[in-house]
């Protein structure tokens, strides 16, 4: 029986037995074309368009894997997996490989954004991604692919599994290249000591001279493979005019090979072949350490995405893979699954561990028509949910392409921290060069180990990863706290907050309204005036009127009505106009019936009062910690709220606010906080609709988990959960950060200011310089690690 090429179809030759692991088994290939391609499919992380494919692919030409792998990006079935389209924009989160430093970062963007029709892009140098969003009409994906390629650098759609693949690749790959660095500076090590403390007395100078050749012979794999990546990093960034820190590093072994190369041949001069060896040795420990520590920084939000299942359980019982889910699909959840979508449940009941979104121990409560999110495991009932968003819009992957946001947002002090090392690297050649000249004249037998000393030990890797750390440390602490960052001067700003706006329903309160007292005033009676107003307030998404939804009763619809924000509804039932909300808007100027009274809520007949509802919503049990706290500190709280009846005054006093306005609507809350002097950072807090444009106004906002989407699209973050002592965490963490930042600067700038005059004077052995070098950037990024303990 003949066989069939698993990717264009065609028979394969008897004499060809060439395979592809493809969809979890072995699949014949054809001919090397076919193979090259399935397997640049499959390492791209592109499987699934064998998934969805409709037919076989055509022949495939021998053409150069890289351009295969990049025109398959553009293809628009595998770009659901991994692309989200907004307006006439698309957006891709992108894993790099070869970025090193801030410099990496600043010519990737530089040199990308001379691409025709990119919108923007961001990295990341902590965690190795980047952002990039472009114009799908002016360019396509595998252009702006190239571009990076041709940098150096590698790019492809972020998938957790293949960089955490690729990062133990790299790992593995620099255990060898450390190895081998390891066993030359042992073995040259021997030779030279033997040779600066005569152990073997009055060598023949031929004998001496054999044993530089020994030397030459162990230090040049060192040089040529143990030390590669740091040639590679330096060359990007001179082919595209620019300073990194690898290229004094780069500078310094090779003249120290070259001079060392030089003396062996002519046997005059000194060498410095154990320095090469242990420099790189000493240098590939730091960046081993270095990538753990940076890896454990990221790994945070990049091991959400390992939360969702790789399969899920259609309801008619078929199994397919979860990243497949579209909207409107039914699942069901098994007891001790893991949800593999966001949706609504349709039936069951169970309780759901949402710890890893909410930061939350506690499992909730979940049952008919409650949302539930991929990634939140099941507790002990079975559940049928409907699927809402795909995976590429689930909360988890929103959480995670908002985490890279604000983290790929650099604050000042980091912008000015990435100049100030690029500009640094240029100072150090220039001195370096000095120092050489000097010496020269004064010794030159140590002229050119003064130099590399001072080319090594002023190195500003420790300078260049002092703040970008820190902040993926408190950015990934905040997403396990529950709160979500959307821009990214959160932390910056939080740490400069003197005034705290909050709103009341729905965030000092628990949002959780009820009617505790209904009044009838015209012929209708309580269980008429209720369905008409719960008929009414099916229009609104607030706590109010979720308060109305359980005497809902459709033989009292509307024709039309209209929401408007901060007053109430309007709409038009068999040629009368009825209106609910505040007293002043529902009775359009009208006197209220009985005045002595405070009733919230108001519902109206052309004008005439029909009914009135007084409401009740408990406080939160941490609102009154909440104000304590802030208050402690010095901050002034401010309860903002558009509730204007004795409620908002009884709930201001119960918590000893500082200050209340009620009875705001949507713009005066906005003019409120506009008319705060220039010295005021106000943090908003609130969660309705009538909030969104003071959120969007305000220096820093939070937006409550359990709000309405348009607050959670105006907040600067959002709180995933409800618990408002998570804010107290994020304003210690955002303090904590700052600080850790400051430490991390001052010891950058303070080695170099300190070590520089030493390596100049001479002071300081190569050796040595390394060993400083290396530990000063592992300082640095332990001292960040520190922001992910739970007390951070």
């Amino acid at each position: 029986m003949t066989t069939s090429c698993y990717h264009c179809g065609d028979p394969v030759p008897h004499d060809t037995h060439l395979t592809v692991d493809i969809l979890g088994a072995a699949r014949s290939m054809c001919c090397p074309g076919c193979h090259a391609v399935a397997s640049t499919i499959v390492d791209s992380g592109l499987t699934s368009y064998y998934e969805y494919r409709t037919a076989t692919a055509d022949k495939a030409d021998l053409v150069p894997q890289q351009l295969q792998s990049l025109a398959l990006y553009d293809n628009e079935e595998i770009q659901q997996d991994f692309v989200r389209t907004s307006d006439n924009t698309h957006e891709v989160t992108l894993s790099l490989e070869g970025v090193s430093c801030a410099a990496c970062a600043w010519l990737i963007e530089r040199q990308l954004k001379r691409e025709t029709g990119l919108v923007n892009i961001r990295v990341n140098t902590t965690t190795h991604r980047a952002l990039l969003s472009w114009n799908p009409e002016q360019t396509k994906l595998s252009t702006l692919l190239s571009a990076i390629h041709r940098l150096g650098y590698k790019a492809a759609p972020f998938e957790a599994d293949n960089q955490e693949q690729h990062y133990h690749n790299t790992m593995k790959s620099y255990l060898y290249r450390l190895g081998i660095a390891g066993l030359a500076s042992m073995q040259v090590m021997m030779l030279a000591v033997a040779l600066y403390f005569e152990v073997f007395g009055d060598l023949d100078e031929s004998f001496r001279n054999y044993f530089r050749w020994v030397s030459l012979l162990f230090a040049t794999p060192v040089l040529l493979y143990s030390a590669l990546p740091f040639y590679l990093n330096a060359w990007r960034n001179l082919k595209a005019r620019t300073l990194g820190m690898d290229v004094p590093v780069s500078i310094a072994l090779i003249f120290a090979y070259v001079a060392s190369f030089y003396a062996t041949v002519t046997a005059k001069g000194e060498v410095f072949f154990e320095s090469i060896s242990m420099f790189t040795f000493f240098l590939l420990i730091g960046r081993y350490l270095e990538m753990r520590a940076r890896r454990k920084a990221a790994a945070a939000s990049a091991n959400l995405l390992k939360l969702i299942p790789a399969m899920a359980n259609l309801v008619n019982g078929c199994q397919i893979a979860a990243k497949s889910l579209k909207a409107g699909d039914v699942v069901t959840v098994l007891p001790g699954e893991s949800l593999p979508a966001d949706g609504i449940i349709v039936s069951g009941n169970s309780v759901v561990d949402e710890s890893m979104l909410t930061g939350e121990p506690l499992p909730v409560r979940r049952g008919k028509d409650d949302t539930v999110y991929a990634g939140t495991i099941n507790g002990d009932g079975n559940l049928t949910v409907k699927v809402t968003q795909d995976r590429q819009h689930s909360l988890i992957s929103n959480i995670i392409r908002l985490q890279d946001e604000a983290q790929a947002t650099k604050p000042k002090i980091a912008e000015i921290a990435d100049v100030v090392a690029r500009y640094f690297v240029a100072v150090i050649l220039i001195i370096a060069a000095g120092t050489w000249l000097y010496w020269h004249q004064v010794k030159p037998d140590d002229a050119l180990w003064i130099t590399l000393a001072v080319l090594v030990a002023t190195c500003p890797c420790a300078l260049s990863l002092a703040t970008p750390t820190a902040l993926t440390c408190a950015t990934s602490r905040l997403g396990r706290l529950g709160i979500l960052l959307r821009r990214g001067h959160v932390l910056e700003t939080l740490c400069n907050v003197n005034q705290l706006v909050i709103d009341k329903t729905g965030t000092l309160t628990e949002g959780n309204v009820r009617i505790i007292q209904t009044v009838c005033f015209d012929r209708y009676d309580e269980t008429e005036v209720l369905s008409i107003a719960a008929e009414l307030e099916r229009f609104a998404n607030h706590p109010i009127a979720r308060a109305f939804s359980g005497y809902r009763n459709a033989a009292f619809s509307f024709d039309e009505v209209e929401n408007e924000i901060g007053f109430g509804l309007k709409g038009r039932r068999e040629g009368n106009e009825w209106r609910i909300g505040k007293q002043a808007f529902a009775l359009n100027g009208e006197n209220a019936p009985s005045p002595d009274q405070d009733f919230q809520v108001w519902l109206t007949c052309n004008g005439k009062a029909i009914a009135a509802f007084q409401l009740d919503d408990p406080i939160r049990h941490d609102s009154q910690s909440l104000v304590s706290a802030f208050q402690a500190e010095g901050i002034q709280v401010t309860m903002l709220t558009g509730d204007n009846s004795d409620n908002a005054a009884r709930v201001a006093k119960t918590l000893s606010v500082d200050k209340l306005i009620s009875g705001a609507t949507p713009q005066g809350k906005l003019n409120y906080l506009n008319s705060l002097g220039n010295d005021q950072v106000a943090l908003m807090i609130g969660d309705g609709v009538n909030d969104a444009p003071v959120l969007a106004g305000a220096h820093l906002s939070l937006a409550m988990g359990g709000g309405t989407d348009v607050a959670k699209s105006s907040a600067d973050m959002v709180l995933l959960g409800d618990h408002l002592n998570r804010v107290l965490e994020a304003r210690r963490l955002a303090m904590k950060t700052k600080k850790i930042i400051r430490e991390n600067l001052s010891w950058a700038l303070g080695y170099n200011l300190v070590i520089l005059p030493l390596a100049v004077a001479g002071l300081v052995a190569p050796y040595i310089a390394v060993l400083g070098m290396s530990a000063s950037s592992i300082i640095v990024v332990s001292n960040s690690l520190r922001l992910l303990k739970e007390d951070g």
